[in-house]
């Protein structure tokens, strides 16, 4: 089965009742979890963004607490997971703000780590890439905070 493109899907839910615009969301948050968990961002925590990043600064750290030392090959499944969780959380909200902050906490949590990540290629080179990432991002922003940004970059590239 070949899906439809968002512009017909679209043009097709302008035409359904609100009761079957309702079904459709519910079926839709049943199917998938990435589904639920954008549903209840949009409904419960998109008027409150800084509460957003906070539950998921939260929730990223619950996972690198709990992240397995005893050997890089560990840390790095870890790490890469908390990374794509953190991708889904940032690509609800389309602030990039959100995605930056996001970003710089989990640099800021992967220097902190024990053993140390820059003993590790692997691991080193992902630091950094997600540095270059927010480098990036950053240039799109407004100026006042891109100086902010610039700051906390400036500290996580002095370590």
């Amino acid at each position: 089965m070949k899906s439809a493109s968002i512009i017909t899907i679209k043009k097709e839910l302008q035409h359904l009742p609100k009761e079957d615009l309702l079904e459709l969301c519910l079926r839709l948050g049943r199917f998938k979890n990435e589904n639920k968990a954008l549903l209840t961002y949009l409904l419960f925590e998109s008027h409150d963004e800084n509460g957003y990043i906070e539950s998921v600064k939260q929730t990223l750290d619950e996972t690198l607490e709990s992240i397995n030392t005893d050997s890089y090959f560990y840390m790095k499944k870890t790490i890469r997971k908390v990374l794509r969780q953190l991708r889904v959380f940032s690509r609800y909200s389309k602030k990039k703000e959100t995605e930056i902050e996001l970003l710089l906490f989990f640099c800021q949590r992967l220097n902190s780590l024990n053993p140390s990540i820059h003993r590790n290629r692997m691991l080193s080179n992902l630091y950094e890439r997600q540095l270059v990432a927010i480098k990036k991002k950053v240039k799109a922003l407004h100026e006042d905070l891109q100086y902010d940004y610039n700051q906390q970059l400036e500290e996580l590239e002095s370590i």
